[in-house]
């Protein structure tokens, strides 16, 4: 029952992260650098910290636990977080040429297989007493598989619906709707996005140990991440709001109270798939196979939710039935993922 639990914590989670891009439309009269990075305070530095909280017993500081422990792991964790920055950047682009649904599905589906699999790869080159790589069993693998073999479906009812589209039918759907180019930055945002879950690995043991409850042991980890990922977004989107001259923008006071509200509920979205991953994980205990792949299992339950969403949003409008089928088919694909390795 734990199990099911953990799981369904995950999902909603996924759920709500899957539905932050939705406030971003409420947006008035700022430009993308602007509320990117407003949102992003939010989402990777306030609620992040207020998360990481959590984790610290009575008696004790989150400054005491940053400066106890490991520097190295500390440093690693966040310039894995940097790193992700970078996904973060393009994976907006992703959606800017694909939609909420191909966009996300093609990034998040490259995230979840390269980021389960990296994270263990990474800490055997520098910690190999641990033996991290036994982390890879053949049911974790087999999970990882099932979620590309999903994704790769998605994809294929994207291309199709890229060849079915006229130029205008397109554009109505995703105004800048760019196949090629899209795919070619969501595979980036995914490649890189997989450094999220490698700073969590390096950051896991960033805790009070048995002091720390099991379903907040990974939050000041993830609070870390996010500090290096707010870096890399901060420095570009101020870089363009220095080459735009959109720094009006935050003094535009007759929107700011709107922005600032939606901003908000988009960082709050974002990070509750985090959050929830912490708390899932905390379910998951007595399932290895599970602990390992809950993040492949977030990634894969983001895109399930991300494609709902691009129904609703009518991104997949005027398709035909065969491209529909083969997108539900890949959503089911999905679902199965996350429950599959389990069974072996």
């Amino acid at each position: 029952m734990e199990l099911v639990i953990g799981l369904l914590i995950i999902a909603i989670g996924a759920f709500c992260q899957s539905s932050c891009y939705v406030p971003i439309n409420k947006i008035k009269s700022w430009s993308w650098e602007s509320y990117w990075i407003v949102q992003g305070v939010f989402a990777w530095l306030v609620l992040p910290f207020l998360g990481a909280l959590l984790a610290v017993p009575e008696g004790h500081s989150l400054g005491e636990l940053l400066t106890a422990g490991s520097s190295f792991n500390i440093w690693m964790t966040m310039l894995f977080g940097v790193l992700w920055g970078v996904g973060g950047l393009t994976f907006g682009l992703s959606m800017r040429y694909l939609g909420v649904a191909l966009g996300q599905s093609i990034a998040l589906g490259t995230c979840a297989g390269l980021g389960t699999v990296m994270g263990p790869v990474l800490l055997n080159i520098f910690f190999p007493e641990n033996d991290p790589l036994s982390q890879l069993t053949i049911a974790v693998i087999l999970g990882v598989i099932v979620t590309l073999a999903g994704i790769a479906i998605i994809g294929v009812a994207g291309s199709m619906k890229a060849r079915s589209l006229s130029p205008e039918e397109q554009k109505a759907a995703v105004k800048d709707f760019n196949f090629p180019k899209g795919l070619a930055i969501a595979l980036l945002a995914g490649f890189m996005s997989g450094c999220f879950n490698v700073g969590l690995e390096f950051g896991k043991d960033i805790n009070f140990g048995e002091l720390t409850d099991p379903m907040y042991s990974t939050l000041p980890a993830t609070f870390l991440v996010t500090l290096g990922g707010f870096v890399t977004n901060a420095v570009y989107c101020f870089y363009q709001n220095s080459r735009n001259n959109t720094w009006g923008d935050y003094a535009n006071g007759s929107v700011w109270l709107n922005n600032v509200f939606f901003c908000l509920l988009a960082g709050a979205l974002w990070y509750s798939q985090f959050f929830g991953l912490a708390l899932g994980k905390g379910f998951l205990t007595e399932s290895p196979t599970l602990m390992t792949l809950s993040f492949c299992i977030l990634m894969a339950l983001n895109v399930v939710f991300s494609n709902v969403w691009g129904i609703i949003l009518k991104e997949w409008k005027g398709c035909s039935g065969k491209t529909i089928a083969v997108l539900v088919a890949g959503i089911i694909v999905l679902v199965i993922s996350c429950f599959l390795p389990q069974l072996v």
